[in-house]
């Protein structure tokens, strides 16, 4: 990869309840992506699959996540490089309070760490870490919409923009 990367970021998806197929809201965020990054609770393979119809996908397991996301390759936490920027996901990154701190010992070099499960966009820098919340796209619980996150990487530089769906 070179030069500026689009990145995709979503989670909580909660197939079948929430995802019967890709939202055309998504898939219209999901056209042009050079990367998906699922931060968990995909809850059903066939929705990782129907991603990579879109871009190449990375995926975390959630705590509702069965064998067969597992089977599909999902790790419980991962870690690569972008453009220079060493990412992290996992998908449950524990209480708000001192979550820097936590994902920073969790993950020492991290610039980035990509997490789901609250359902809460965000994007907070602390403790020489920063950590994105794409929110879900499906499942909004407490927000007035449905999210996700497009990261645009360039070199060490990442612009996070959260699109309410």
């Amino acid at each position: 990869m070179g030069g500026m990367l689009r990145v995709v970021a979503i989670s909580d998806t909660h197939a079948p309840r929430f995802w019967k197929a890709c939202p055309p809201a998504v898939a219209a965020r999901l056209a042009g992506a050079d990367l998906i990054l699922h931060a968990g609770d995909v809850c059903r393979a066939w929705v990782l699959d129907e991603l990579a119809g879109f871009a190449p996908v990375r995926a975390v397991l959630g705590n509702n996540d069965g064998p067969d996301v597992a089977a599909w390759g999902a790790p419980e936490a991962d870690e690569f490089t972008l453009e220079g920027v060493r990412v992290a996901m996992i998908h449950d990154a524990g209480p708000k309070q001192r979550r820097t701190t936590r994902m920073r010992r969790r993950f020492p070099d991290a610039d980035l760490v990509v997490f789901g499960h609250s359902h809460i966009p965000l994007d907070e820098t602390g403790d020489g870490i920063r950590i994105v919340n794409p929110g879900s796209p499906t499942d909004r619980r407490r927000q007035p919409r449905g999210s996700l996150a497009v990261l645009h990487v360039d070199g060490r530089a990442v612009d996070v923009e959260h699109v309410w769906l």
